[in-house]
Formats: structure tokens, sequence, C-alpha cells
């Protein structure tokens, strides 16, 4: 593959999971974290620069990508944030790393907000990318919200049925038109990225995606939900960023302060963007995370 020309590709078997991941770099460790429903690959605009000053590793979350999906377990357990996070903190394990910075985009956003909760002496930063904690979007769910993200209410319908409808269109058709937002299209999208997106969206990727989504509207709800109203919030350095075009930045406004609520120390601010804020706007979230993260 042409993206991510140089990175080394390794498959690494967790305690419940096997992950897919590539890597670059020397210097500090960074792991990025992808959304739904793309692969790792969603970084190869930034991950080659930040590769000349950090060692990247860009992994596939549990379920997406070339990463294996477990069985969906009782209350769809197994594809929480916590899983996700447990995975990825026995990645940089094996890799060497105790300590590590984490970025995220959209569910790997939130897979990293649960890993500097569950882990704050491995977790040194984290950087969220149009994403907020899921507590917060299920406790404001309003018929904007919905109609704009409309898969969070589709995909945690009891399986088989979504898992049934996603798969009876053809990928591509399926990609074009959840990918393209009104009035942003799909241009920015490198093609042979957008083809890899393609690629894994099968039937395992589509089972554990969904898999996913049941899990942040129960298990991951409750531990959310748990650890706020204890008042536990991420104490480590939080970028956030978000696209002002995002159904994000366009239904809540100043995400910033929303997170106020769930981190200590919050910085960071909104770039002229669409959800696909890291394919769409690289060189300013480049920017932006080479002033946040340490050389």
């Amino acid at each position: 593959m042409a993206l991510l020309e140089g990175f080394k590709s390794l498959d690494i078997d967790t305690s419940g999971a096997r992950i897919h991941l590539r890597h670059a770099g020397k210097g500090p460790p960074l792991l990025l974290l992808h959304g739904n429903p793309m692969t790792h690959v969603s970084w190869h605009k930034v991950a080659p620069k930040l590769a000349e000053r950090f060692h990247v590793v860009a992994a596939d979350l549990r379920g997406y990508g070339d990463s294996s999906a477990p069985d969906e377990g009782p209350n769809s357990i197994n594809y929480s944030f916590r899983a996700m996070a447990q995975d990825q903190i026995e990645v940089m394990k094996r890799l060497g790393y105790r300590e590590f910075m984490v970025a995220g985009h959209d569910r790997g956003a939130r897979t990293g907000y649960r890993m500097a909760l569950d882990y704050p002496e491995r977790v040194k930063k984290l950087a969220v990318v149009d994403g907020l904690p899921s507590h917060y979007v299920w406790k404001h769910t309003t018929k904007e919200s919905i109609s704009k993200s409309w898969h969070w209410v589709f995909m945690i319908q009891p399986a088989p049925f979504p898992e049934t409808m996603l798969g009876a269109v053809p990928a591509r058709w399926f990609l074009e038109n959840k990918l393209s937002k009104p009035g942003l299209g799909l241009g920015f999208f490198d093609p042979e990225a957008f083809e890899e997106y393609i690629r894994c969206f099968n039937e395992k990727t589509i089972r554990g995606s969904c898999a996913d989504y049941r899990a942040t509207a129960t298990c991951d709800y409750e531990m959310d939900t748990a650890d706020f109203e204890a008042g536990r919030k991420v104490t480590q350095p939080l970028l956030v960023l978000w696209g002002r075009r995002s159904h994000t930045g366009v239904v809540y406004g100043d995400v910033l302060s929303v997170w106020k609520d769930y981190a200590e120390r919050p910085v960071g601010g909104s770039i002229d963007s669409g959800h696909y804020v890291i394919e769409q706007c690289p060189h300013e979230t480049l920017d932006w995370f080479l002033k946040f993260f340490p050389d």
C-alpha cells in the first residue's frame, strides 16, 4: 500500500482480540485510534509527519479493519470502550511502552477517553478529535442530533437486524452515502484510503461495529454515568478538536465547554471541517498536535 509507506505492519494478540497495526518513527510513543467506519489508514495524511518526531502506532480497533472481532458477549461488554482500551494498553506494553500518548477520532476518541480514566498512570496526554463523551451524547439526544447521527439509534437495535440491513447493500454504496455529508462530499478522501475502507467493510466489521454501538448505549453508558456521578474526570492534559461543520460542531456548538465537565484541563478549538477532520484538514490537525504533544 502506497499510503503509510515505510510503516511496518504488525499483528498483536491481546487477552481479548488480535489487533492489527502499523508503526514507524522514533521518539515518544504516540498511539493513533480511528473512528467508524474507518481503519488506521484514516491517519495517513498526518501519521508520516508525526513519525518524524514520535514513534507512531496506528492501530485498528477490535472489530474494525484487519483486527479480529470477538463474540459480543452479554450486554455487548466485549465491545465496550473499556475492552477496546484494554487491547491498546496491551499492544503498547508489547511494543515496550508503559506510558504513552493517545490521539483518537470519533470511536477512537471515546476509546482514548476510557483509557485515560481507567489507566491514568499509562496515558500521559490525550487528544480527542470530533468526539464527545457517550454519557453527554445520550443525555442530550434531540431531534436534531438524531437526524444528523441516525446510525447511533439504528446500529443499537438487537442483532441481527442492523447487521442484516447493512450487509444487504454493496459496501461501496453504503460508504459513499454514509461518508458523504451535505455540502462536503467525498472529494477530500484519498481514493486509495476509500478503497481500503470498502475492502474492510465486510461481515466481520459490520458485526463488530454494531456491537460497538450497542455497547455505547448499554455498558459504556453505565460506566460513563458511574464515573460522571462520582466526579471522576480526565486528569491528564487533554486536547479537544472538532469540525465546525460536523454534526458535533453544528449540534453541540462549543465542544470544549462540554469537555470541561469531563476533564480537568481541556484545551483546543474548532477547525473549518466536517466530521472527518484528520482527512479533510490534516495540516490544521497536525499543527495542533505538534503544539500539544511534546518533542
